[in-house]
């Protein structure tokens, strides 16, 4: 131990280390990036402006995008300057901080699509209680809870991880600095933070996923139902869009921390 210094900074690799293919990565993902801060910021703008969108639905949507930026906001800028740069650091306290709003807006983005979930199954199944049920005060309570939630199981986590000590490899085979990226390198004991993580996420996996599907189950149900096949796509449209971001949150995060981890995939 007299021989190692503790570290003050990871080295991201990143998708790449091809200098060309890096540029092109800048580019594709800056014009990604200026699209999605364009297209949320201007849904939010639409959604607060017009009176006929202040519904449940817009409300949960409007939160949505707003989550959306803070993504990009979270990981990209720090990716674009790491393509173009020769030097591909983080500070370990720059780490902290990109960890705790990228799982806050994780958890919290798990937690709104499950409350989304129960707004379509209002609508589908109860349409004529849907304005009584799916009140103001309700819509708000839930969203609020999606963000403590988010806010509560990073702070948490991320606490934690401040006490653990950092001296040899500091390499990180990502583009950003996930708890799950950084544990490896730690000298200290990561035992007690691992089991943390993994109780949170086992504790938001029961919920917010059976959540979504027993919505959906009963909103299948409802639709089956209706005699008319038209009358059912018709029906099925009004889920369609927000079962497709539930499809890509689940499916990427799936892939992302299930799948063997490895290096830069270019």
């Amino acid at each position: 131990m007299t021989n190692l210094s503790i570290i003050d900074e990871f080295v991201l690799l990143g998708l790449s280390s091809d200098p060309d293919i890096q540029t092109m990565l800048f580019v594709l993902f800056l014009g990604i990036d200026l699209l999605t801060l364009i297209g949320n910021l201007m849904m939010i703008l639409v959604i607060r402006a017009d009176s006929h969108l202040h519904m449940p639905m817009y409300f949960f949507l409007g939160h949505l995008s707003f989550l959306d930026i803070c993504y990009s906001l979270v990981t990209v800028p720090k990716m674009l300057h790491n393509f173009l740069s020769q030097k591909k650091t983080i500070s370990v306290w720059g780490g902290i901080t990109q960890s705790f709003f990228f799982m806050t807006s994780g958890v919290t983005e798990s937690c709104l699509l499950s409350a989304m979930a129960y707004d379509r199954y209002a609508a589908m199944c109860h349409p004529l209680l849907y304005t009584v049920v799916m009140n103001r005060p309700l819509c708000t309570a839930m969203v609020g809870t999606a963000w403590v939630m988010g806010f509560l199981n990073s702070l948490v986590n991320n606490l934690c991880v401040q006490n653990l000590q950092f001296y040899g490899p500091n390499i990180i085979s990502h583009f950003s600095c996930e708890l799950p990226s950084r544990f490896p390198l730690s000298c200290s004991d990561t035992t007690p933070n691992t089991i943390l993580l993994a109780r949170f996420s086992a504790f938001l996996g029961l919920v917010t996923p059976p959540l979504i599907l027993f919505s959906y189950s009963k909103i299948i149900l409802a639709i089956l139902s209706i005699s008319s096949s038209k009358s059912q796509g018709e029906a099925f449209s009004t889920c369609y869009s927000h079962l497709t971001v539930v499809l890509l949150f689940y499916g990427t995060a799936l892939f992302r921390y299930i799948s063997p981890s490895s290096g830069s995939v270019l």
